[in-house]
């Protein structure tokens, strides 16, 4: 495999599992009877929006194809999700809960890939551009779910 096509293939990973988080925060903000988790919910899909496009433009760079659509697993969580949401009697708890966890698993996928040396350094900052976001979101995310606990 090229070089090109190897750091294309791990941004498209984390372009679908963008993608996945983009849909799963959409879901979320649909989900929620709080104004302000409503708003958050939909200002963090945005921004998930936004990371998918700079990533789309770091593999377009790379002379590779960005990916379309969520994953399986992204499909399933928030099928996950729904029914959690449904059965739950506090909703607004239910959802930051799945979303400590996806924020979580986010922060993983991302350090897992900046761990690569063959990641450049001008995608690497990306990278952790988008993961300090990642970051600073699950602190909120946590911070938010003490509130409704």
């Amino acid at each position: 495999m090229k070089y090109s096509e190897k750091v294309a293939k791990k941004l498209n990973e984390l372009l679908e599992k963008n993608y996945d988080a983009e849909k799963g925060f959409k879901f979320a903000a649909e989900n929620v009877n709080n104004r302000e988790l409503k708003s958050f919910f939909k200002d963090k899909a945005q921004q998930r929006y936004d990371f998918g496009h700079e990533l789309k433009s770091e593999i377009v760079n790379f002379g590779e194809s960005p990916d379309k659509g969520s994953s399986l697993a992204g499909d399933a969580h928030r099928s996950w999700m729904n029914l959690k949401t449904s059965l739950s009697s506090d909703k607004e708890e239910a959802v930051l809960e799945e979303a400590v966890r996806g924020e979580k698993a986010a922060v993983e996928d991302y350090e897992e890939i900046l761990k690569d040396a063959s990641i450049p350094a001008s995608t690497g900052n990306i990278l952790l551009k988008q993961k300090n976001a990642i970051m600073a979101t699950l602190n909120e995310v946590k911070s938010l779910e003490k509130q409704f606990d």
